[in-house]
């Protein structure tokens, strides 16, 4: 494999920034649609794929995720084109006969209840990270929140409980003066270790 392109570098990591302002522009659903199919294809643990997103597009839908919000939140999500709700399947593992190559795996998680609780958890976080890669790179922005409350959050659009939020991202293109400052990130020597 080669180095992607420095501009595409720039696009996805080193220009790109957690947006706290939209456009009035709005997002296709087949866009949502090609951010998905691009996100999917990331690895996770044994090909569990345990997250699932509700796409909230109507003001309606938005008015169901308002209670939920911290007020700082609150004004940004509703003017976002689009939020997602990032959650996890907790019983992804029903799937595993169709996605994995050995359907018995589907009994490793089903009887071992910690075991599925911490798959679920880290790989539908590690998939909320591809889904905001490649909107992305399909020329899209991102605000990622976690100030909601997650009871209220499940309560309302998960009542059945086999799913459970992680994560909230607005999605769609961002209005630049919004923006904060560029904060510090960690220095390699800080942050890394060479054994």
């Amino acid at each position: 494999m080669n180095r992607i392109a420095a501009a595409a570098l720039k696009q996805l990591f080193l220009d790109a920034r957690t947006q706290n302002g939209w456009l009035d522009k709005p997002v296709s659903d087949e866009q949502l649609r090609d951010i998905y199919d691009i996100a999917k294809m990331g690895p996770t643990s044994m090909n569990t794929q345990p997250m699932r997103v509700l796409f909230l597009r109507s003001r309606e839908a938005k008015q169901r995720l308002a209670p939920a919000l911290s007020p700082a939140n609150l004004e940004k999500t509703m003017a976002a084109p689009v939020t997602a709700i990032v959650a996890r399947d907790m019983q992804f593992y029903d799937y595993m006969p169709e996605i994995w190559h050995k359907p018995e795996a589907r009994d490793t998680f089903a009887g071992n209840a910690p075991m599925a609780q911490a798959t679920a958890q880290r790989n539908a976080t590690l998939q909320g990270a591809y889904l905001m890669i490649a909107a992305r790179a399909v020329g899209l922005d991102c605000g990622p929140m976690s100030g909601f409350d997650t009871a209220k959050v499940n309560a309302e659009f998960f009542q059945d409980g086999r799913h459970q939020v992680d994560f909230l991202c607005n999605i769609g293109y961002g209005d630049p003066t919004k923006l904060f400052g560029r904060q510090p990130r960690h220095a390699f020597e800080r942050a890394c270790q060479l054994l």
